[in-house]
């Protein structure tokens, strides 16, 4: 990798545009920091172009490290997925008609798709990582994912404007260098009275603030951006959307007795130790909400309304 081309020191905060910045602590190359004046947490440097895009390669979803990048084995995980998207449905239910025209972007193997089409919904996919990309057109077909960007899809397979009644971008807002771009992209493909669902970590949880740097979700190849619900709102308002609701009541995941241990292990070499049993449970599974995650739900603001 060359460092001078694929790294860029971030001196403004990309939700106010503000320099006026607090380090909130160094992690070996990495900085993060707290943006003074709307309390945005990023990181700088950061990866860009083509060095980002290969952080998710097939070694991400099945990563020999995951406390830094990707997961341990997401594949490994599917009736994970399907189950607690089979939870996050009562969620999703009580917010749009039946059935329903869903996108999902940055839809992963497709589990959440899979889930809603079980509902009875006409459901797509965008995903820009090919290896995952094509397990979800694998269980889902070609015609309902397509691999790539999310503008490169509505050109090739000619979506007009207003094709949804709902756009999900679950964990993947922080991820995104130009999340302003994406959301505009999005605002023009709901519907009038659709929706976006979005999920995205809250850096403002007391998980978050008690663990500090060892907080699981400190990935910075990955995680560019960290929200609170303050932070998240104002961009979803810059943006042209209203936040209808905003919590973590179903941002919980079903995971396995493995991904506990994994997961201690971030915090340092006497938890690790200390969980490393539970690796030899690791077909079992239980529903975690640590609450340091939030589900957005919003709607486009009409053009009335500004």
């Amino acid at each position: 990798m060359n460092r001078t081309t694929d790294v860029q020191a971030i001196t403004r905060c990309q939700l106010c545009g503000s320099e006026a910045r607090d380090r909130k602590f160094e992690d070996g190359p990495y900085t993060v920091w707290t943006c003074r004046d709307c309390g945005l947490v990023y990181v700088s440097p950061r990866l860009v172009g083509q060095a980002l895009l290969d952080v998710y390669d097939e070694g991400y979803w099945k990563s020999d490290n995951p406390k830094e990048r990707g997961y341990a084995d997401y594949a490994s995980e599917a009736k994970l997925y399907l189950k607690t998207y089979r939870k996050r449905m009562k969620l999703v239910s009580r917010w749009l008609p039946q059935p329903a025209r869903i996108l999902d972007v940055g839809c992963a193997a497709g589990y959440f798709l899979r889930v809603a089409q079980e509902h009875g919904h006409d459901v797509h996919g965008v995903e820009l990582s090919e290896p995952i990309a094509n397990e979800a057109i694998q269980a889902l077909g070609a015609d309902r994912v397509y691999r790539g960007f999310l503008d490169d899809a509505i050109r090739e397979r000619a979506w007009p404007d207003h094709s949804f009644d709902l756009v999900t971008i679950w964990d993947v807002i922080e991820h995104v260098p130009e999340p302003q771009a994406l959301l505009a992209t999005i605002r023009r493909m709901v519907r009038p009275g659709g929706k976006l669902l979005l999920e995205t970590q809250n850096v403002a949880s007391r998980m978050a603030r008690r663990l500090g740097k060892a907080w699981h979700h400190y990935k910075h190849d990955e995680h560019l951006y960290h929200f609170n619900p303050d932070t998240v709102r104002r961009l979803l308002d810059d943006c042209g959307f209203d936040v209808l609701a905003c919590g973590s009541a179903y941002a919980g995941k079903y995971v396995s007795f493995g991904f506990l241990a994994e997961r201690a292990a971030r915090l340092g070499r006497l938890a690790g130790l200390l969980a490393s049993p539970l690796a030899l449970l690791k077909s079992c599974n239980l529903y975690v909400n640590p609450h340091d995650e939030i589900i957005v739900v919003a709607e486009p603001r009409s053009t009335a309304a500004g």
